[in-house]
């Protein structure tokens, strides 16, 4: 199985670079399983990270009961954010640079400790949280047609592109992050709302989640990393010359520019 890993992930980011999707790994690898597929996503993180890149935070996917419908699972997924994923608010990213993206509107943590599974709970979460930053997550998908199963946004790095970052940094003292409300606009009008609860009941929750998985693989959440606990919405295709803006009330807003 790791010579496969290892092809399937130089396919991947071949995908990636050309911006030619491949088929579904599903439908060609049936003996693929979930923890296959990680391996292929920290083998795609390996090669980025020996070409020069840095990890600089991680994400959760399918933090929805809908989206977990839909790919017939019953927990989230993850993937890694890069130094070169990182978006400044207000700043334009090219539509030619993916394949077909889409975006979606989420709390970001940014913690000021460590978390180590396997006994994390979303106490343990605010009390190591530095600070929580209006975000938007660029989502792509390297599998051709967005026609995912679990295994194969797995093994695409949770079908993560960018990360645009607001410029708002909030504590989280007396902020209810249950029931933070987020309005996305599409070049001004509304296309999608929701709450903080929307991401496994609390994003905090979706954080604990992910520093326990992540020990199954001995990888520990760090101090100053930027983690991003899932959509507060479905995700909104978009296309050149889209201007998307969130806002999330006490805490700020951020957008970003198709071209």
């Amino acid at each position: 199985m790791s010579a496969l890993v290892e092809v399937i992930a130089d396919e991947l980011l071949e995908a990636e670079k050309t911006r030619n999707p491949v088929a579904p790994l599903t439908q060609r690898f049936s003996e693929l399983t979930v923890t296959d597929a990680y391996q292929i996503q920290l083998e795609v993180m390996k090669k980025k990270q020996t070409a020069g890149r840095q990890i600089i935070g991680k994400k959760v996917g399918l933090t929805s009961v809908a989206m977990q419908k839909m790919l017939g699972v019953d927990e989230p997924d993850y993937g890694h954010l890069l130094d070169d994923m990182q978006v400044s608010d207000g700043d334009k990213v090219k539509i030619s640079d993916m394949v077909s993206p889409k975006i979606e509107a989420e709390i970001g943590f940014i913690l000021g400790q460590d978390l180590v599974g396997p006994n994390v709970n979303y106490l343990d979460v605010l009390m190591a949280t530095k600070y929580v930053v209006p975000t938007l997550e660029i989502i792509d998908s390297r599998i051709a047609d967005w026609k995912i199963k679990l295994i194969d946004t797995v093994a695409d790095n949770g079908s993560s592109a960018k990360v645009v970052v607001g410029n708002q940094l909030s504590s989280i003292d007396g902020v209810d992050l249950r029931s933070l409300g987020m309005a996305l606009y599409n070049n001004g009008e509304l296309v999608a709302t929701g709450s903080g609860a929307a991401a496994l009941g609390h994003p905090a929750e979706a954080v604990a989640w992910l520093a326990n998985k992540l020990f199954e693989f001995g990888i520990t959440l760090k101090a100053g990393e930027l983690i991003l606990p899932g959509a507060l919405s479905g995700a909104v295709t978009v296309k050149q010359g889209d201007r998307i803006t969130a806002q999330f009330g006490t805490l700020g807003s951020v957008s970003v520019t198709f071209e």
